[in-house]
């Protein structure tokens, strides 16, 4: 892998993994398209990159993962997640094979988008505008739906807990920001799993010569995934889901397009 192709990857990580957009679907078409070959050593760096994205969101909100007085933050977050921990520990098989799966997940990103363009009509009065205001049972909730995006790849474990969550009566704003919560133990549990995964099988993966890629990348990643966050609620308060429901739409179309003239 060359530098270049190193930072075009840690740049679309870090503008997609907290977009409504499917951070999966992004990084499984870019890497054909800018000639990067499934290694280990790709996929460690999509592990690495991925860490750094969660490390974005733990120094953006530093004083709610650093206060250790709320407890019940910490006790809304572990409830969160255990329904994902479930069900991507019982259906690895079928996720691995999902994942292969190029025509399915440029589906997904289409009927994604076709329902984000009426998901502000259903959700149009809100009564939680604060994480303090959601309850265990809401957080639970909020994490069934995390469940959607691993039973269908390309469809956004963003988009799924946004949507989680104003369906249960949380702000865009809320939602956003506990979708944004809700990641940190998410992705970092996988991201665990995958590396030790990974080293089982390929301790060669990670060398001395491959640390300054990894090291350049990840600051990358780091720095656009802040961007993202700190933007990304002002956007969706004034914009909505809309603008994302016509991305996906055109980018899934492009992903079939590409599939069908075996360009990738």
């Amino acid at each position: 892998m060359t530098p270049i192709q190193a930072i075009i990857i840690a740049i679309v990580e870090g503008l997609t993994e907290f977009l409504p957009v499917s951070s999966t679907a992004h990084m499984k078409f870019t890497n054909p398209i800018i000639g990067v070959q499934p290694s280990p050593f790709v996929d460690m760096m999509e592990i690495v990159i991925q860490l750094a994205a969660i490390l974005a969101v733990v120094v953006v909100y530093y004083k709610k993962f650093f206060d250790f007085t709320r407890v019940r933050f910490y006790t809304k977050l572990i409830i969160a997640v255990i329904p994902a921990l479930v069900f991507g520990a019982l259906l690895k098989k079928y996720i691995d094979h999902m994942l292969g799966n190029l025509y399915f997940m440029a589906g997904v990103m289409i009927v994604g988008g076709i329902i984000f363009l009426f998901v502000d009509r259903w959700f149009r009065h809100p009564n939680i505008e604060h994480e303090s205001h959601v309850t265990n049972g809401i957080a639970f909730r909020i994490g069934c739906y995390q469940v959607l995006s691993i039973l269908f790849p390309g469809l956004s474990r963003s988009a799924a807990t946004i949507i989680g969550g104003m369906s249960q009566g949380l702000s865009r704003r809320a939602a956003a920001e506990f979708s944004f919560f809700l990641a940190v133990p998410t992705m970092l549990a996988a991201s665990v799993k995958s590396m030790w995964d990974l080293h089982k099988e390929h301790p060669e993966a990670l060398t001395t010569n491959s640390l300054s890629l990894l090291g350049m990348s990840s600051i990358i990643t780091f720095i656009v995934s802040i961007f993202v966050i700190r933007y990304f609620i002002g956007f969706l308060k004034r914009h909505g889901f809309k603008v994302w429901g016509y991305y996906r739409i055109v980018i899934g179309l492009v992903m079939l397009v590409l599939l069908w003239r075996g360009v990738i």
